[in-house]
């Protein structure tokens, strides 16, 4: 007797949990390039939270790679080089034979997570595609949505994230890179990740197309190179990415592309696995002409409260007047108090000039 999707795919979970947990405490040296022409740098790769961080000597978080999507460039050679999916420049070196066993055994149950073919891929297709027409027919299309967002898997979020980002690339062009300057965007999603509902799993800086900030599926947080170079303090780059991450907590970007992509790209995500690229373009498109409008005052100051980071340079950097921000300038929870720094001002100087002249 075949067993029902539901045990097949708890069986498969429980086998990534086991793999995760099996290398929790793992760590080993390793050679990282944050790009092509970037100096090679000495590490240390550890294990984190499904992720692989990759550490400089003295303990500064360099990079996290989410598990899911690491790409080995070379099999089967040592040392093993990855990266942080097929389409990144950064690129890791590890000669550690238990670190290598680690990351491709992690990498097999995250392939084992996939949907798989065989009769069980079948019958699972036809009763989603029974499923889905029914919901056509009878549901409204936001319920329709809701279903999609609650049955995708994270590593189809991942992607769906990673596509989206090469759509709004087309327009912005590459992200900004550099050692410090990355290092100081990974301490402002450190900082303010517990204070948002879903946290904060990146951010990039962009030079062209995004003026203020604009959040992806999977939890990434694009921003414009204005909120970098136009400001004195990093603190106005934190208030835009925090109020963006709370606005993509209550309406899920994921959830925002589908509503824009249709019913019938609803249709091909749940029966194919993707939506076609044209949703990707033309949501891509909508947003950065038309950027939402970031949450209401009483929902942003709790969070600007739990991540210790003052409202009043977010505040006026949206309003100068601050009449349209009052709120925010007077409820500023940090009103009074020295709030802990974000990062070094070396640190925040290399991101004011990451994106060049």
């Amino acid at each position: 007797m075949l067993p029902s999707n539901q045990e097949a795919e708890q069986a498969r979970e429980q086998f990534r949990v086991t793999a995760l947990t099996r290398y929790a405490r793992l760590e080993c040296p390793g050679i990282w390039r944050a790009e092509p022409d970037a100096q090679r740098l000495d590490v240390v790769v550890s294990f984190g939270d499904a992720s692989l961080v990759i550490s400089d000597t003295a303990g500064r978080a360099l990079s996290h790679w989410s598990l899911a999507a690491v790409a080995r460039i070379n099999p089967g050679e040592l040392p093993a080089l990855y990266t942080p999916s097929a389409e990144a420049t950064e690129l890791l070196e590890v000669a550690d034979d238990t670190m290598v066993e680690a990351v491709e055994t992690v990498r097999r149950a995250v392939a084992r997570a996939r949907p798989r073919g065989g009769r069980v891929r079948a019958l699972a297709l036809v009763a989603s595609l029974a499923a889905v027409v029914a919901a056509a027919v009878f549901w409204l299309p936001d319920a329709l949505v809701r279903h999609a967002v609650a049955v995708l898997p994270e590593p189809s979020r991942e992607e769906m994230g990673t596509r989206l980002f090469a759509a709004i690339e087309r327009v912005s062009r590459p992200p900004c890179r550099g050692p410090r300057a990355d290092r100081a965007l990974a301490a402002v999603a450190a900082r303010l990740a517990p204070a948002v509902p879903g946290g904060v799993a990146s951010v990039v800086v962009v030079p062209d197309g995004v003026d203020r900030a604009l959040a992806l599926p999977g939890g990434t947080i694009v921003a414009g190179r204005a909120l970098v170079e136009d400001h004195e303090t990093p603190e106005v780059l934190a208030g835009y990415v925090l109020a963006e991450a709370m606005r993509a907590g209550a309406e899920p970007p994921l959830a925002d592309l589908l509503e824009a992509a249709g019913t019938w790209a609803i249709v091909r995500l749940l029966t194919t696995g993707h939506l076609p690229e044209t949703a990707f373009a033309g949501y891509a498109e909508a947003r950065l002409t038309a950027p939402p409008a970031p949450p209401p005052a009483e929902a942003l100051l709790p969070a600007f409260a739990a991540a210790e980071l003052p409202s009043t340079p977010y505040a006026y950097a949206r309003d100068v007047t601050g009449e349209s921000v009052l709120p925010l300038v007077e409820g500023d929870p940090m009103r009074g108090e020295a709030a802990r720094p974000l990062m070094s001002d070396g640190d925040w100087v290399a991101l004011q000039n990451v994106c060049g002249p």
